[in-house]
């Protein structure tokens, strides 16, 4: 590097074919502004304003890196997987399946074969629910869920309870401060569930639930656990064997990585005992007009021609987060959303949800006398970015006397500035209001 003062030197990685900052490599990477420009959508004004994107919950946005991958492969290397012998096809092949290793990397799982794709939490939620859940599942057995599960990790296990005669039971959320009911969970953990499926990081309250302890509660009883792991997966060092949980999904979307892709870790025991849920091609072993055989884990799972771009945009997306670090991300979010809780309760009306010090990066509030849909169509008026609605838990929020909250939600490339224009903007709607 030397002779080369102020350059920009890069290296192509030779297994998914993007390029590295030299500097990216040997020291650490800067948060806030100074990161801004790797994400050419925040680069715009929004009625006129500059954008303060607040949605990062919802989803978040991509850096080029993942951008410049999703591109280069459909121009370079577009091809069906596993099924070809041309050049492309084995591009393609090897591109996927490397994406599959660095997901188990990132999520410490022990082998690329306990890591099934998927389009989602949601989708491996029902993976989940359908596949194990229909071969262990039946009349009179507990399903135990917490009362702040978004709809993905409610709806799914409905469906298999009215299909099998199961009943669910809910770990009750203590108030607005938005934590379970930790006797509950031991309680009802003892009169032994099928499985305990719960939220890591909630969405509509911020509130970081104690996975590793829940899990290890769990097995004393033998309980399967899920982990939904939508809203930590990107802002918290994950490591499933720490954690003990038997499956664990999560979203690529809301990490920098593309839309409709994501994966589920199993445990290679569970997995692979596991019937298939979707037939089709790529997962069988041999098909005759009488019978067919299935692949293992995780092939038995992925039926058709999957999202090969969207397993390689995550890679890319995976890796650059852990670029970035995990254990950072995680306080630059969390001290923007307790200034942004802090200053936030001192205007007048509002309700502010989940716990005030230890939270993610998100914060949930009600501003008395305003619909939170009229607040974030004002808040756009400001070029504010943020999320109104009951945010897929309607249960918690008609428990809480909530039809919806308004929710801003931050990541990395979020600032303190950001910050200062969300409470302006906020407390302007406030003085509307009350007119």
């Amino acid at each position: 590097m030397s002779g080369v003062s102020g350059e920009r030197m890069v290296s192509l990685c030779p297994k998914l074919g993007f390029l590295l900052d030299s500097r990216d490599m040997h020291s650490p990477r800067p948060l806030g502004a100074e990161i801004r420009n790797e994400f050419p959508v925040l680069d715009q004004l929004v009625q006129g304003k500059p954008l303060v994107y607040l949605d990062n919950a919802a989803t978040t946005q991509k850096p080029l890196r993942v951008i410049e991958a999703l591109s280069r492969f459909y121009e370079r290397d577009n091809s069906n997987v596993h099924r070809g012998l041309h050049e492309l096809s084995n591009r393609a092949t090897a591109q996927y399946e490397q994406a599959r290793e660095i997901v188990a990397r990132y999520l410490g799982a022990p082998s690329a074969e306990t890591i099934v794709f998927t389009r989602g939490t949601t989708e491996a939620i029902n993976l989940v629910a359908n596949s194990w859940g229909g071969r262990n599942v039946s009349a009179g057995d507990v399903i135990l869920l917490t009362e702040m599960e978004h709809h993905s990790n409610i709806v799914p296990w409905q469906l298999l309870a009215d299909r099998t005669g199961a009943r669910i039971e809910w770990v009750p959320v203590l108030g607005d401060e938005g934590l379970l009911d930790m006797a509950a969970v031991r309680e009802t953990l003892a009169r032994r569930p099928k499985i305990f499926s719960f939220v890591h990081i909630s969405n509509s309250l911020g509130t970081i639930n104690p996975a590793p302890e829940l899990c290890a509660l769990a097995r004393e009883y033998g309980v399967t656990t899920l982990i939904d792991a939508a809203q930590s997966a990107g802002h918290l060092r994950l490591d499933v064997a720490e954690l003990g949980c038997d499956f664990l999904a999560f979203s690529g979307h809301k990490l920098c990585g593309p839309t409709g892709i994501g994966a589920l870790y199993g445990r290679a025991g569970l997995l692979n005992a596991m019937p298939p849920w979707q037939g089709g091609g790529d997962m069988i072993a041999r098909v005759g007009y009488d019978k067919t055989t299935f692949k293992t884990a995780p092939h038995r799972f992925e039926a058709g021609t999957p999202d090969i771009a969207g397993a390689i945009g995550l890679g890319v997306a995976l890796e650059y987060v852990d670029e970035l670090g995990r254990e950072r991300i995680f306080d630059h979010d969390a001290a923007l959303a307790r200034e942004a809780y802090t200053r936030l309760e001192g205007i007048p009306g509002m309700r502010l949800l989940g716990p005030r010090e230890t939270r993610a990066g998100l914060v949930s509030f009600a501003l008395e006398g305003a619909h939170a849909h009229d607040v974030v169509t004002l808040a756009n008026e400001e070029g504010v970015a943020l999320r109104g609605g009951h945010h897929c838990t309607q249960p918690l929020m008609r428990k809480l006397g909530l039809t919806s909250t308004a929710r801003a939600s931050f990541y990395f490339y979020n600032t303190q500035e950001e910050v200062d224009r969300l409470v302006e903007t906020v407390a302007k709607i406030e003085r509307f209001f009350s007119k």
